[in-house]
């Protein structure tokens, strides 16, 4: 791959990543506070549908496209390890592959997953609420600041 393509996807993968990082950084700081101060039955519910919404193409294109450009781009580094920017790059592709899509595979999914086996209105979501809000947050923020870190990783992996 010419330098110039490998410039070009890296570019793509700081504006992947850094997308990414928005969405999850909204949701840290305002959209699951405001969830969290709803009766329970409607931020359950709330969230329920935000969940359907969420994996519909438009926001997995851009998760699931950094995802793999993500991967491309850490093993065409580690093939080349070009002059400048390698590690950097290596750096911003662990830091989304692990931090942003392996703790929502591991994290956040599995806690959705159970949340939309519930009845909103019903007394275990009303008893699981405040432990999806604070589980899903808590881990929220270390995919935000994973994603925020591979987007700065990458800009760092351009300027070599």
């Amino acid at each position: 791959m010419g330098d110039g393509a490998y410039a070009v996807l890296t570019a793509l993968g700081g504006l992947g990543t850094g997308l990414v990082a928005g969405v999850f950084c909204a949701f840290s700081t305002f959209v699951m506070r405001g969830l969290a101060v709803l009766p329970a039955a409607r931020g359950v519910a709330a969230m329920q549908a935000i969940n359907v919404a969420a994996v519909r193409p438009p926001f997995m294109a851009v998760f699931l496209g950094t995802t793999a450009l993500s991967a491309v781009l850490t093993v065409v580094t580690l093939v080349r390890w070009p002059d400048e920017g390698a590690v950097a790059s290596v750096v911003g592709g662990v830091l989304f592959l692990c931090g942003s899509f392996g703790l929502t595979v591991a994290a956040n999914v599995p806690r959705n997953e159970r949340l939309a086996r519930l009845d909103a209105g019903g007394e275990a979501a009303a008893a699981y609420w405040p432990e999806y809000v604070r589980g899903w947050t808590r881990w929220n923020h270390v995919r935000a600041v994973a994603s925020a870190g591979a987007a700065l990783a990458y800009l760092l992996a351009l300027t070599g």
